[in-house]
């Protein structure tokens, strides 16, 4: 079969070779330096439980922190990177940097953050205007307008609404609507039974929403009937809601519709007044991601009285300020947000929340530092050639795929090769000149910043899509897949291990901990069940022959019974069909790493590091990327809330179903990890 765009595959090739050859590692041969050494048990059998093999010493040693819901790798290059960005602050704190500049807003924020005298004499004198505004509220009319203000302030609420990219026309930017405005994590936690669900819905309703508004200066009386109005609201709302499954397929998820037809959708909703708070340009047509749900809401604006509104509304811009205005409100936002949900027994010092909140506002400011000094060019030059082996790898996968037709073929080939790799950090950087950060309020400070951060979103309307803009910061620990720009981002942060220069990481570890579990990964996510269903261009169109979406289908069920055959805790099993798409990503990235790493030096050397084999240290590379554990709440959470499965099973689960583990480690039948050769999922 024809190769599509022959040529710029060659020219590839050479650039992949040139890089390669110009980046050489050391031999990473000291014991009391080799992660993989340092968090290896031996007395687990690796064919019982890898994760537990691989790290297990580490876990033993490295119990989760007070102040931490879980703790694990990624922690731990957070930490390393938060005291680089603590240095950061302090110089920009003492450099009395000009007004309007980068050093001074990353100094005037920091101060006002660490002004716990200050934010504590304010109280909620910085919520005075929106709270006055909702106070004022005489009917439904009101609530929508109050309800699109707080939308304007990063206040989530019933108004689910970003402009993002037309799904069917990846070069439009649209207005789109999504469910939204429930105050617990998803709408199973408003009807699940089990005791531990149960027990959280109760403090959230009879502790919680009473103690909020109790602290914002209602008495009790008005706060137990304001509590319990709003809940019935979100339980309501909560009701229409789809669960996290249903909301993976993109194209239930899609309905466009006209401006008019919106408003026929919601006859009780003017949209166009709306619109007109929410500063939008004249559009004529939306992305409804949930009809039901605006039914719903404007059903709702018509059943409950004003006053359980106007209570829910306060309670939504309270829950979105509260760990920025006074401790009364801080600490009970964290009770639930963090002990009851999430298993911490205390908060983090004020620096480390007050950085990880100006890393979410403007974490570029930050970055654009942040990679001058901690991110060598060379160490981008290694990753970016990773990124050319595992789409090498991926052709070669899909030329010799027996399941799927040539046509198909063709096509996946032409996406594989558009596919957009945004390495490090960004080549352009976003331009902070309209945002205004003063000393006066912290709160004050996180309102004018997410009030910018919604304009620069809104002010997208009409304008070309921005391919050079990046969605995470450089020293962000974490990766992504955009199916609508067909483009993977690996931040720097995601590429390091920490303590460990990156010329010191052997080829097999690399290819295990970046090149599988986050290339490999990332890439995947572009054919797993629902990047698949988007083209070369990021487009939701159908390309696939409907016989090989039958064959894919029928072999991505084999994966969802497997992960749903996997107990976590308690009763609770992993949701196959909800963490498919990672699953998939998982399993492809560690078969492409494989092939690609197969290629490498040190593999066909053969050579022994440590006592391991290359092919070894490949797969304790990769257990290396998930080496972490979760408290049990959290746990519990991520089940219900999250579509990706724990940690631990993101190591076991796909590792079942390649051949060249079982042989690196010897796993016999009869061990806990094996699968029956038929019974192993192959997708890609």
């Amino acid at each position: 079969m024809k190769i599509p765009n022959k040529k710029p595959l060659i020219y590839t090739a050479v650039l992949l070779a040139l890089i390669l050859c110009a980046y050489q590692t050391k031999t990473l041969i000291n014991k009391s330096n080799d992660p993989i050494n340092l968090n290896l048990d031996k007395s687990v059998n690796p064919g019982t439980d890898f994760f537990l093999y691989a790290n297990g010493t580490w876990l033993k040693k490295n119990p989760i922190p007070p102040a931490y819901s879980s703790w694990g790798i990624g922690n731990e290059v957070t930490e390393e990177i938060r005291d680089r960005l603590k240095k950061i602050n302090e110089d920009a704190l003492k450099a009395n940097a000009p007004k309007g500049s980068s050093t001074q807003k990353i100094g005037d924020f920091y101060y006002s953050g660490l002004d716990s005298a200050g934010i504590e004499k304010a109280g909620i004198t910085p919520l005075t205007e929106q709270l006055n505004l909702i106070d004022q509220a005489k009917d439904a009319g009101d609530i929508l307008n109050d309800a699109a203000i707080l939308t304007t302030i990063g206040a989530r609420n019933f108004i689910g609404m970003c402009v993002g990219q037309d799904d069917k026309n990846s070069e439009k930017m649209m207005v789109q609507f999504g469910q939204s405005g429930l105050g617990l994590p998803n709408r199973d936690y408003y009807f699940r039974t089990d005791a531990r669900t149960t027990r959280i819905r109760t403090d959230y309703t009879a502790k919680y929403l009473p103690t909020l508004l109790k602290l914002s200066g209602w008495d009790d009386a008005k706060a137990t009937a304001g509590a319990k109005g709003a809940y019935t609201i979100e339980k309501f709302l909560a009701d229409s809601s789809r669960k996290l499954e249903d909301l993976r397929d993109p194209y239930h998820n899609y309905n466009k519709m006209t401006v008019a037809a919106f408003n026929r959708l919601t006859p009780g909703i003017n949209w166009n007044s709306v619109f007109t708070t929410l500063q939008f340009k004249p559009i004529d047509s939306v992305i409804v991601g949930q009809p039901e749900f605006y039914r719903a809401v404007n059903t709702a604006l018509k059943t409950f009285p004003v006053d359980d509104w106007k209570a829910y509304l306060r309670l939504k811009l309270l829950t979105s300020y509260a760990p920025y205005l006074n401790n009364a409100l801080a600490e009970e936002s964290f009770r639930f947000g963090g002990k009851m949900l999430r298993g911490q027994k205390e908060q983090l010092p004020r620096w480390k929340r007050v950085l990880d909140n100006e890393n979410s506002i403007m974490g570029e400011l930050l970055g654009q530092l942040f990679v001058k000094e901690y991110f060598p060019a060379k160490a981008k030059l290694r990753y970016v050639a990773e990124v050319e082996a595992i789409r090498q790898a991926y052709r070669e996968h899909i030329m010799r795929l027996d399941w799927m037709s040539a046509a198909t073929k063709q096509k996946a080939l032409a996406k594989l090769n558009a596919v957009h790799p945004k390495v490090g950090y960004p080549d352009h950087w976003k331009d902070f000149s309209a945002l205004m950060i003063s000393r006066d309020s912290y709160a004050g400070n996180v309102m004018q910043a997410r009030r910018w951060s919604y304009m620069v979103n809104v002010n997208k309307l009409g304008k070309p899509v921005n391919h050079q803009e990046w969605n995470m910061t450089p020293q962000t620990y974490n990766a992504n897949y955009s199916p609508s720009n067909n483009e993977i981002t690996l931040p720097a942060a995601q590429l390091l291990i920490p303590g460990i220069k990156d010329d010191e990481v052997d080829d097999a570890m690399a290819y295990g901990y970046v090149a599988a579990s986050v290339i490999g990964h990332e890439i995947t996510h572009g054919f797993d069940d629902e990047g698949r269903q988007y083209d070369a261009k990021g487009n939701l169109k159908a390309w696939w022959t409907p016989k090989d979406s039958v064959q894919f289908t029928k072999r991505a069920q084999v994966l969802i019974d497997q992960f749903n055959g996997y107990k976590v805790l308690d009763s609770l099993h992993v949701n196959g069909k909800a963490c498919l798409g990672e699953n998939i990503a998982d399993l492809g990235g560690i078969v492409l790493g494989i092939d690609a790493f197969k290629k490498t030096k040190q593999y066909k050397e053969g050579k022994k590091i440590n006592g391991f084999t290359p092919m070894q240290r490949f797969f304790l590379g990769y257990a290396l990327s998930w080496l972490g554990h979760e408290r049990d709440e959290t746990l519990a959470n991520q089940i219900l809330t999250d579509v990706h499965a724990p940690g631990f099973l993101r190591v076991n689960g796909p590792f079942s179903d390649v051949p060249e583990f079982y042989t690196a480690f010897h796993i016999k039948k009869g061990d806990k990890m094996w699968i029956d050769p038929e019974k192993r999922v192959k997708i890609w």
